[in-house]
């Protein structure tokens, strides 16, 4: 992309849409916690599966009130001025986010934590 000889916008995304509840659910499991999921609307809630703690709540503040409800990026310009191809899984995003994040907070990952 900063090869190219003129600037210009790309998308750069897999084309598969997920959900927040999918993306939460990998996000605690690579932690070793299972979301099981209470209620409905704004007042769903994410309970952790082994010791029943409320680890997510609903926030109306962040509903999509006006916008489209399902998302999907399209990254065929990319792929077409680039060559680009996403090299990794959804599953291995989630799973690079959570361990960037603890350590960023320096928590210890893997199996000496």
């Amino acid at each position: 992309m900063l090869q190219q000889p003129e600037p210009d916008d790309y998308v750069f995304a897999t084309g598969e849409s997920r959900s927040v509840r999918e993306f939460v659910e990998l996000a605690f499991q690579e932690i070793g916690r299972k979301i099981t999921w209470k209620g409905k609307g704004e007042d769903e809630k994410g309970i952790c599966s082994e010791s029943g703690d409320v680890l997510v709540i609903v926030d109306s503040r962040y509903f999509r009130q006006n916008e489209i409800h399902v998302l999907c990026g399209d990254a065929s310009k990319a792929k077409k001025v680039l060559g680009w191809v996403p090299k990794i899984s959804f599953e291995e995003m989630v799973r690079e986010m959570v361990r960037s994040d603890l350590a960023a907070i320096g928590s210890v990952t893997g199996g000496d934590g």
